[in-house]
């Protein structure tokens, strides 16, 4: 039965540690045009200031719901977020990332248009550590090109864009604890089984890139698993010719070689984005890392000589 006095969304925000970037993240979701929504904020056991800056967003707004324990890890955290749930729409959100303001007035639409899709996440923006905009990304937008792309072991659906039907949520059994680091890639593989996916081609995010993020960190445990659950996914679904294809870390990886291939990567994003100023700064990273990398060389002499075509 529907509680009518519940809100329209669940906003499902874990912390830990979060301190740098957690105002930003919970004041972009509180300014909202939609704003019929909770936003539950679990505390993972955080060992800095994320608490005390949750306590006083709280006492600002009565949307905000927050309690605290010990570490438990993301899964375990996510999993319980979802047990406080009131809303049938739970929106993923990320203490680092930065919601654009339209995001959930556009998400709640298409769900309301599109009953047979139970997951709808968005393009995003990607940004670094410091805000500094890098580029554009536009996911597979239809369910079938999503299913082929997560069969495969690519994230398809950004995990902070996620906007899902708590009913789709509850039928899989929420997230998996035996899937850390890909419990996002496992969840949209099973969510797939049960209705279809989406994405909006429109920006509703800003996604910050940080190389020690638990990502960067943990790849190869994360490759691992996102290989388990696409085998698992293939037995599932009788699929005997699967392929994966995301063996490659999507992040530094903390050698000098990918790291400075990843801030290549970042700063060629930002110089076709008409970035020079932080393609120049990813040049310099660059080249700290690979002194004698030639295309280091170039991406400054880009930077400082050419303009993006």
């Amino acid at each position: 039965m529907v509680n009518p006095l519940a809100p329209a969304i669940s906003v499902l925000l874990p912390v830990y540690n979060g301190a740098a970037y957690l105002e930003q993240a919970v004041r972009s979701i509180l300014g909202q045009t939609e704003t019929d929504f909770e936003l539950l904020v679990l505390d993972d056991g955080s060992r800095d200031a994320s608490l005390g800056i949750l306590r006083q967003l709280a006492s600002q707004d009565p949307r905000v719901r927050i309690w605290s324990r010990e570490n438990r890890g993301l899964v375990a955290t996510l999993n319980e977020l979802i047990e406080h749930a009131r809303a049938p729409y739970l929106a993923r959100m990320d203490a680092d990332d930065i919601a654009c303001p339209d995001r959930f007035r556009q998400q709640i639409l298409f769900l309301n248009e599109h009953p047979d899709v139970v997951c709808v996440g968005a393009a995003q923006a990607l940004i670094d550590e410091r805000g500094r905009y890098l580029t554009d990304i536009v996911p597979p937008l239809s369910d079938s090109d999503i299913q082929r792309s997560i069969l495969a072991g690519h994230g398809a659906i950004c995990h902070p864009t996620a906007m899902i039907r708590r009913e789709a949520m509850q039928a899989v059994g929420g997230y998996d604890a035996a899937m850390r680091h890909c419990e996002d890639l496992d969840l949209w593989l099973r969510l797939g089984e049960h209705g279809k996916l989406a994405n909006l081609a429109t920006v509703l995010l800003k996604y910050r890139l940080d190389p020690g993020s638990v990502s960067a960190r943990h790849w190869e445990e994360q490759r691992g698993n996102a290989r388990l659950a696409c085998e698992a996914a293939w037995a599932r679904r009788g699929i005997t010719d699967g392929t994966f294809e995301a063996g490659e870390p999507w992040r530094p990886d903390g050698t000098p070689e990918g790291n400075s291939r990843f801030f290549l990567k970042y700063g060629w994003w930002a110089f076709n984005s008409g970035q020079r100023r932080t393609a120049l700064h990813y040049a310099a990273r660059a080249l700290k890392e690979t002194p004698t990398n030639p295309v280091a060389y170039k991406l400054a002499a880009c930077a400082v000589l050419k303009s993006p075509s």
